[in-house]
């Protein structure tokens, strides 16, 4: 398997790509709906919530927040996560793009 050559490629489209790869699973998806409807939380309300092992939910937790997608404050022994808004904001900018220029678009080939 090659190497990424991610130098190849501007800031904002690595930044992206992380972002999207951060996503692209449906548990991870699962936690931002969570996160989204209860503000904050710890992750055994995680568990509770979408039903998977406290370690799962632990390394799904882990690859959102290298992203920069979620973000953990520490409460006591607990960790309490919420979104990261500027982050989303940026995930915005970048579909909202896609989407402006597809309506400018005449024809598609």
């Amino acid at each position: 398997m090659g190497i990424s050559k991610t130098e190849h490629f501007t800031e904002e489209q690595n930044e992206v790509a992380k972002l999207m790869k951060a996503l692209s699973h449906p548990a991870r998806i699962a936690i931002v709906e969570y996160l989204l409807s209860v503000d904050t939380c710890i992750c055994n309300d995680i568990v509770d919530e979408i039903k998977l092992a406290q370690p799962t939910v632990s390394q799904h937790l882990k690859e959102l927040k290298n992203a920069g997608i979620i973000q953990g404050e520490i409460d006591g022994k607990a960790i309490c996560y919420c979104i990261n808004p500027d982050t989303l904001k940026k995930m915005e900018h970048f579909i909202s793009e896609i989407f402006r220029k597809i309506e400018k678009q005449k024809s598609c080939c």
